[in-house]
């Protein structure tokens, strides 16, 4: 007799229980074919308000298929008659700072006095994986409820000028279905600021109490690119600390020079958590506005966007009609190899692959 068997410790090996998710969901999905509107009906639903139809219209946007390129372009000019009255509001902050509670707080702040809000999240993906955790409407549960407004976030995919260009063309689409407030949130303080603030209006830092060490581990030039500092979390105990961080922060904004719009940063104090202060960073932004429409600066500085975008968009159309070229794909595996061997310098390589790319003529622009 087996003394497990008999012991009160054995456990019946049971029902085997089915698979929460179904293997071949994978496979369905990539046979269920991909239905594509025509121009006008994407372009009359984004005009009426359709999120869902916006929605297909952003990942047309996203999509690196060619074809799906081509209808993106058109349905972005046909749209754009209908955008550019909208207030683009960078927002930014080191992690840690509370920006999805922020962003919820203020959405909702402006949502209940009538405006209709869209957010578009640049989640920076693993460059390892090439994969992103795009938790943004997770963690803004209430936002993404409301029915006057629209998360979005985008997997940059390792190419940084290649999705702020289609957040670019997607802040078109959501101007045109009548979205007047648009955030563009950007993860961490780096590189991608410099992209976000070059389309939007108005560029906010967060930042949290404790001020010293975070002070010397921001980049100044992302201090200067700002046109407010809020710092979050102040409430409860954390009052006293976020109003000593208020003080430091002010006092390093002195420090810059005048910005070329004419306007003086202020650092301010909200609790996102207890809704406090939201009504003077919005009292802020409205005192911006008036103050650079009045000079000229908020027009001037909406079409050196443009021209910025036009060079931008030469730069990643050039880039990938490089590597997409016929020629340069044949043989860009043996340079690799060549130059990893140190039979080729990187220089000769890049060279000789881009003397190919001309010879070839393959242009496809």
């Amino acid at each position: 007799m087996n003394f497990v068997e008999d012991s009160a410790l054995f456990v019946n090996s049971g029902v085997e229980q089915p698979p929460m998710i179904n293997p071949n969901a994978a496979a369905l999905l990539k046979k269920a074919p991909q239905h594509l509107l025509q121009v006008h009906e994407y372009v009359e639903g984004i005009k009426a308000g359709n999120v869902t139809i916006l929605s297909k219209a952003i990942t047309l946007i996203e999509s690196r298929l060619p074809a799906h390129q081509a209808l993106a372009q058109q349905v972005v000019e046909a749209c754009r008659p209908y955008g550019d009255k909208s207030v683009r509001i960078g927002i930014t902050g080191v992690p840690g700072a509370g920006k999805s509670t922020f962003i919820e707080a203020f959405g909702k702040y402006l949502t209940k006095r009538g405006h209709r809000l869209a957010v578009l999240a640049i989640d920076p993906s693993s460059e390892r994986s090439k994969g992103s955790i795009l938790g943004d409407k997770t963690r803004m549960e209430e936002l993404s409820t409301d029915p006057h407004a629209f998360i979005r976030p985008s997997p940059s995919a390792g190419s940084l000028g290649g999705v702020a260009r289609k957040t670019r063309e997607s802040i078109v689409l959501c101007e045109a279905a009548g979205f007047d407030t648009i955030f563009i949130e950007t993860v961490g303080v780096g590189q991608s600021e410099t992209a976000v603030h070059s389309m939007t209006d108005f560029f906010l830092l967060l930042m949290s109490s404790g001020a010293g060490d975070e002070l010397q581990g921001i980049k100044r030039g992302i201090m200067e690119m700002s046109d407010m500092l809020v710092i979050n979390k102040a409430d409860g105990s954390n009052i006293d600390k976020a109003s000593v961080a208020q003080a430091q922060y002010q006092s390093a904004l002195r420090l810059f020079p005048l910005s070329e719009s004419g306007w003086e940063p202020k650092a301010l104090m909200v609790s996102s958590i207890e809704k406090t202060g939201l009504d003077d960073v919005l009292t802020q932004i409205e005192a911006y506005l008036t103050s650079t429409k009045e000079s000229g600066y908020f027009a001037r500085r909406r079409r050196e966007q443009a021209r910025y975008w036009m060079y931008e968009t030469i730069d990643e159309a050039l880039k990938s009609d490089f590597y997409h070229n016929p020629a340069v794909e044949a043989a860009l595996a043996g340079y690799e190899q060549a130059v990893l061997a140190g039979k080729k310098s990187s220089f000769t390589a890049a060279k000789e692959l881009l003397e190919s790319y001309y010879k070839s003529g393959a242009f496809s622009f």
